[in-house]
């Protein structure tokens, strides 16, 4: 039997490969800074140290800080003031911060909470206490980034699903690559469940406790991507980006086949390098992850084409995992059908169907154009249309009939063709989510469910988009 969700796979020791959590330590008191740079050390954490509020700036604009150990009090700005400046109105701040304070007010800490701070400890400090809130505010920062992303995926299997020699083979070859500090390339067809063999890895590596951060390159927009993934520096503020976010643990590029040459020049000096500059400043930071790339795309075409570049592909590309299409392990289909199932019931509350054995074995004997991503919408759209506590064979006769013949679309059909692909399929993105938003009266649920999309995936392409579910007038 499958595991359900994504519970924890591994328990080994973690080698010293893995970056351990960065630290920074604001203070005006040098014997406070030493004691807790040595104390900290001993425990393992990185350390870094600022005397006052201008040198934990650009401690910060260095490097993001895994927590922050902030002063209330010292000689040129206040501790509340650098906790404004680091706290994003839609974002919060961007990495737990612990407040210390010898004359600290009930008010005080009532403002450093509402601005986002962890916690709140009193000088002289109890070390043990320290010790543990560090520990503490580490680890839930830590379940935060669990929660966000078992939410968002929340559909997925936490394992490539299969009892399958295919798939038996599959999971032990992304355990074994899980254990060295190596970059992977997984390869495969649209639908066949690239992202499930990604987190697998994941969470199967010593880095399963550190970030782990998924691009989806096709869902970037093409006039904030550089801004999305490299972050934005100007005097007053730093936005980290999507790789400095990832740093110490796993950045998962997703669909990176759609990724546009400019992108790919500088992503390829950042990862060649090590290091890279945010939009708008001339900080190195320096990049420590694993990479993981996935694409469905035949790259060595599109390099042949000029449309990749071949000393990315070629840096990427030293581990490569071939992710098998469904038709290639189809005795696991019964067990793919109960798990979508389970997952359809248990969130969509929908009515529990069985499959008969005469569908199991019609569905057993599809070709399975579009994979794991095609059999889970077929479970849930006989779920929400059907009735009864069986799924027959005719029902599922009727509702792969109901796949229509996609038609040959000409220039002049629809707009866009003059323009790059990526600018295209914005377009037409844009076009199809606003008319279902004016058909569904901006009901985003219901139109998740009608178009395919996962909540908060749809919630984030109709915001990348520029489209607000509130000011579409309802057309019904």
């Amino acid at each position: 039997m499958q595991p359900h969700k994504h519970d924890t796979l591994l328990n080994s020791e973690q080698p010293s490969s893995v970056t351990p959590p960065h630290i920074l330590v604001v203070d005006d008191e040098p014997e406070i800074r030493r004691l807790l740079k040595e104390i900290l050390e001993d425990e393992g954490y990185v350390v870094n140290v600022a005397e006052h509020a201008q040198a934990a700036r650009e401690a910060h604009r260095q490097r993001r800080p895994d927590l922050v150990l902030l002063d209330i009090w010292m000689p040129d700005i206040d501790g509340i003031t650098l906790l404004k400046e680091w706290s994003d109105s839609d974002r919060g701040l961007p990495m737990p911060v612990i407040m210390m304070s010898g004359h600290g007010t009930v008010e005080t800490a009532v403002e450093a909470t509402r601005l986002g701070a962890y916690d709140f400890i009193e000088k002289p400090l109890s070390l043990a206490k320290l010790l543990l809130t560090v520990e503490h505010a580490i680890k839930n920062e830590q379940l935060r980034r669990e929660n966000l992303q078992l939410r968002r995926l929340s559909h997925l299997p936490n394992e490539p699903i299969g009892r399958s020699p295919v798939m038996q083979r599959l999971r032990e070859q992304i355990r074994r690559i899980a254990q060295h500090d190596t970059w992977v390339w997984l390869s495969g067809e649209s639908g066949s469940g690239l992202n499930i063999c990604a987190h697998y890895l994941h969470q199967c590596s010593p880095q399963r406790q550190r970030p782990f951060v998924e691009i989806n390159v096709a869902s970037l927009r093409s006039d904030t991507v550089l801004q999305d993934l490299f972050g934005i520096e100007a005097p007053d503020k730093v936005h980290y980006g999507l790789l400095e976010q990832a740093n110490g643990g796993t950045l998962f590029l997703s669909d990176i086949g759609d990724m546009d040459m400019t992108t790919q020049a500088k992503l390829n000096s950042a990862l060649e390098t090590r290091r890279f500059q945010r939009i708008g400043g001339d900080t190195q930071v320096p990049l420590q992850v694993r990479v993981i790339a996935a694409t469905h795309y035949n790259l060595e075409q599109a390099i042949s084409a000029g449309r990749f570049r071949s000393d990315l592909y070629y840096q990427l590309n030293i581990v490569p995992i071939q992710v098998p299409p469904l038709r290639d392990h189809r005795e696991d289909v019964p067990e793919l059908l109960q798990y979508y199932i389970s997952v359809f019931v248990d969130q969509g509350e929908l009515p529990y169907r069985r499959f008969s054995l005469a569908a199991q074995n019609r569905l057993r004997n599809h070709s399975w154009p579009g994979n794991i991503r095609e059999l889970s919408n077929l479970v849930q759209r006989l779920l929400i249309v059907g009735s009864g506590p069986e799924i027959s064979l005719e029902e599922v006769e009727q509702a792969l009939g109901q796949r229509s013949e996609v038609p040959f679309i000409t220039p002049g059909m629809l707009p866009g063709f003059e323009l790059p692909l990526r600018e295209a399929r914005e377009q037409y993105e844009r076009a199809y989510l606003e008319h279902q938003l004016r058909l569904h009266g901006g009901k985003v649920g219901k139109i998740a469910t009608i178009v395919g999309l996962e909540r908060t995936h749809l919630y984030r392409k109709l915001r990348a988009l520029g489209l607000d579910p509130k000011n579409i007038d309802d057309d019904e």
